[in-house]
């Protein structure tokens, strides 16, 4: 996973990575290794790292859903509809603008979307769906019509707002199970790292 993480724009993650002993070998092979991430940290990892692919000036949002047997079964990150495989990003305007033609609020697909869309025909009923950043009402419209029975969110910065308090009440009202995730041990700093590198992007 690292040599092709490391290939493309994102190989800061994986020093980030070794830094912070994801990788690291318990030095002796004769032993099973006991100090391995929990399934939340590696999925809630693998969301973050796909929120590096977006192109989103401002916001990098990324989501991981995963099936009872914890089997990656679709990932996504917010990006512009796929018109041009090549240039889609810059076809449509990134910024938020008041002429409401050019926000990009408008345009733009979100991870969670996205991830659904990226299931690869898989079934994703009672799957369980990691996202970097709280889903807003209408993704969570595509959460409770998919199926999804859990969502693991990391950060919530605007809980009052409409579109996240209309969320909490669809995915409340499906029996959805939300829950917060609490970065834990050496990926605490990680998260730390990728969220503070993520406002400068």
């Amino acid at each position: 996973i690292c040599v092709i993480l490391c290939r493309g724009d994102i190989s800061w993650i994986c020093q980030l990575l070794y830094r912070y002993k994801v990788y690291a070998s318990s030095g002796n092979e004769a032993k099973t290794r006991t100090s391995g991430i929990e399934w939340d940290q590696y999925f809630m990892g693998v969301a973050l790292i796909s929120a590096q692919r977006s192109k989103d000036p401002k916001t990098q949002v990324g989501a991981c859903i995963v099936n009872p047997k914890n089997r990656i079964v679709g990932v996504g990150y917010n990006g512009m509809p796929d018109i041009d495989i090549k240039h889609n990003d810059a076809k449509f305007s990134w910024e938020k603008e008041k002429h409401y033609t050019r926000d990009k609020h408008l345009y733009v697909c979100h991870a969670e979307m996205n991830a659904i869309v990226n299931k690869m025909g898989a079934d994703i009923q009672g799957c369980t769906l990691y996202t970097t950043k709280y889903p807003c009402n209408e993704c969570s419209k595509l959460i409770i019509q998919s199926g999804i029975k859990k969502v693991v969110f990391l950060e919530n910065k605007e809980p009052d707002r409409d579109i996240y308090a209309a969320s909490r009440i669809l995915l409340q009202t499906a029996n959805i199970v939300i829950k917060e995730h609490t970065p834990k041990g050496d990926l605490s700093g990680l998260y730390e790292e990728v969220t503070k590198l993520n406002t400068l992007l």
